[in-house]
């Protein structure tokens, strides 16, 4: 159960600028009533969290990644509501007390105006806006609004402690509006129910319609499940009473259907659910809701058994009067096999209570809708496909740990662009014996199969390389060859085989790499580092002085010239002497016409992070990339930070 809202007497102000009074931790801002104010109030909130703990004010050292995280969403939602239902100029306050909890108040100028409660919506109404104060009463130990004079506070206290099960009730909250918001668009395009007399002139008039609104609706979805859904929102009421979508195991024969001799006479259905795993009935929908439950139990006695032939027409399915009670005992439901590509999927099942037969339109309009929901079944699985084996080849193309070096304190930074497929970033931190570490930070020209290749070809042989004891510019040397080689070349193109047809003249080709590679040594008083830059953004030196300066010089990309001499640079880092190794998504970060590199940038951006330890350097550096663009990065995103202790 969510927090309660109370009452609270306080005076919120308004500045620009963080504050410390008392020696409180508390930032304060207006932002306009714009989409674009909940945005920054999480930016806001982040940063000062982040501040305050570097620090070291009263109350920080109860601040965790969950306290933080809560704060973001929590502010996020309340500068949501206020921005959608007041339209005003928004007051952000946000103080962390002694004991770790936050406080965070939002106020507006529009008093009049309730704050919108998630809990209060209807049943299937999902704003685009947010979850609204229900999410926010999940996370908050207490809640509430004040009203005064011309304004309205919204506040919430959020504790330094995890509230008990607050997370998971978050996460499915979050799954059933995304459910939701899908149903209620289903629903808006369904058409009220008729009958009889009515259905010839709407099928005629509408149907059409219907099938071209569906088809966009469903071809949206990237979830078999909630596709299934949405066929039975589209079917009930208008169509049918009742309407069932059973799914089916990918892998022909291996369904667990009765035997031969086991299945009702005539029907071609299962007697009972107990021969075998059957299909999964994935959804059932009824006009009454309170006959769901009753319903879904006795279908799933009668799974539907696949018939001998893969025809999509309907097919008579025993009709289940027992749960449907004396009202509905009698009616007529038929059942569509969902195929696509040839492949069996599932089948979908309607009912209409007090009917002989199905009218010819109406049967073949619900053929043609489960058309539709097949393909959107087949393509939500192959999208389900894509992503798992994106997941097993990124895992696969990264170290599973980052190692630790004695001496030095690492921090990492790692974001794709495309969370759906093998970035083309990599990096690496391992023991490479004899008392060495070694590391790299990489770039491949390109993403998707063809850097998964080359990614997958580098690291493994720079591990080896590195272990065999070669030096940093002999590593190089032979790195650079052996991506210049034909048998990279022959994996390039079957990675471009896999990932779709090769257009006439675009055959195989090297692809370009640049890499930051080192080498670590620890030694009484410090750490020697040597390592050699290969078309890759120079790394930063940070001095416990604050002073910033390159620590490599500029070399040649790997993988294009032949015979290419690559030679290091050794020095040594001193107690908090930092190093600062980045990518591209780094340095070219775009706002308008505007790299975040010029001028220097990041190194003005790392001599501000003087005194910091190195994850703090590595967070504070994400976030200014994050904030220099006003949109999201368009680059995958590594940085790697390495701090003598």
């Amino acid at each position: 159960m969510g927090a309660i809202p109370a009452q609270r007497e306080t005076v919120t102000r308004a500045c620009d600028a963080p504050a410390r009074d008392g020696g409180h931790a508390e930032a304060r801002t207006t932002l306009p009533g714009s989409p674009l104010s909940p945005g920054s109030a999480r930016t806001l909130v982040r940063a000062a969290l982040t501040d305050w703990a570097a620090s070291g004010l009263p109350g920080t050292e109860h601040v965790t990644d969950r306290l933080v995280d809560d704060a973001v969403v929590a502010v996020s939602e309340l500068v949501t509501n206020a921005v959608v239902h007041a339209g005003t100029e928004v007051e952000l306050s946000c103080r962390l007390e002694e004991d770790g909890a936050l406080l965070v108040e939002v106020l507006d100028h529009h008093p009049s105006r309730a704050p919108r409660d998630g809990e209060l919506e209807a049943p299937y109404e999902t704003p685009e806006y947010g979850r609204g104060l229900r999410l926010v009463s999940r996370l908050a130990e207490s809640w509430g609004v004040t009203y005064r004079t011309g304004a309205k506070t919204v506040w919430a206290r959020l504790p330094a402690e995890d509230p008990v099960a607050a997370r998971d009730d978050i996460e499915a909250y979050a799954e059933e509006r995304a459910l939701e918001r899908g149903l209620r668009v289903a629903e808006i395009l369904a058409p009220e129910p008729q009958r009889a007399e009515r259905d010839r002139d709407w099928l005629n008039r509408g149907a059409l319609s219907f099938l071209a609104e569906a088809s966009d609706l469903l071809a949206g979805q990237l979830d078999e499940n909630l596709v299934a859904a949405l066929a039975g929102q589209l079917i009930v009421p208008r169509l049918a009473d009742w309407c069932a979508v059973w799914l089916e195991d990918e892998v022909a024969g291996r369904w667990g259907y009765p035997r031969s001799g086991e299945t009702q006479g005539g029907a071609g259905w299962a007697a009972d659910g107990t021969a075998g795993t059957g299909p999964r009935l994935a959804r059932v929908w009824h006009g009454s809701e309170n006959l769901i439950e009753e319903l879904r139990r006795a279908l799933e006695k009668e799974p539907p058994l696949p018939p001998a032939s893969q025809r999509t027409g309907p097919v008579a399915y025993p009709w289940p009067g027992e749960a449907l009670g004396a009202r509905q005992a009698h009616g007529t439901a038929l059942a569509y096999r969902l195929i696509a590509g040839g492949h069996p999927l599932g089948t979908l099942v309607i009912g209409r209570a007090d009917l002989v037969r199905f009218p010819d339109e109406v049967t073949g309009l619900v053929e043609d809708l489960s058309r539709r929901v097949a393909l959107a079944i087949g393509a939500a699985r192959q999208y389900a496909r894509q992503a798992t084996i994106s997941r097993v080849l990124q895992r696969g193309l990264l170290p599973g740990a980052v190692a630790e070096i004695p001496g030095v304190a690492s921090a990492l930074v790692y974001e794709p662009y495309d969370k759906g497929g093998p970035s083309g970033d990599f990096y690496d931190l391992f023991p490479a014996g004899d008392g060495r570490w070694c590391f790299a930070i990489g770039d491949v020209q390109g993403k998707g199969p063809e850097a998964a290749v080359v990614i997958g070809i580098a690291r493994p042989w720079l591990r080896l390389l590195a272990r065999e004891g070669y030096r940093v510019s002999d590593v190089l040397d032979r790195l650079n060859q052996l991506l210049l080689d034909d048998a990279t070349e022959a994996a390039d193109a079957a990675a471009r085989a896999l990932a779709g047809p090769v257009a006439p003249g675009d055959g195989p080709q090297t692809r370009f790499l640049s890499l930051l590679y080192g080498e670590l040594t620890p030694f009484d008083g410090g750490i020697r580092c040597t390592l050699a830059s290969a078309g890759h953004p120079l790394p930063l030196l940070l001095g416990e002085d604050g002073e910033v300066h390159t620590a490599a010089q500029p070399q040649t990309l790997l993988g294009v010239v032949e015979d290419v001499t690559y030679t290091s640079e050794t020095f040594e880092l001193r107690s908090g002497d930092t190093l600062l190794c980045v990518t591209d998504g780094v340095t070219e970060r775009r706002s308008g016409s505007r790299q975040f590199d010029d001028g220097d940038g990041l190194a003005a951006a790392l001599a501000g992070c003087a005194g910091l330890n190195a994850q703090l350097i590595a967070e504070r550096i994400r976030r200014l990339v994050h904030e220099f663009g006003g949109r999201p990065p368009e680059d995958d995103l590594a940085l790697l930070v390495l701090q003598a202790e």
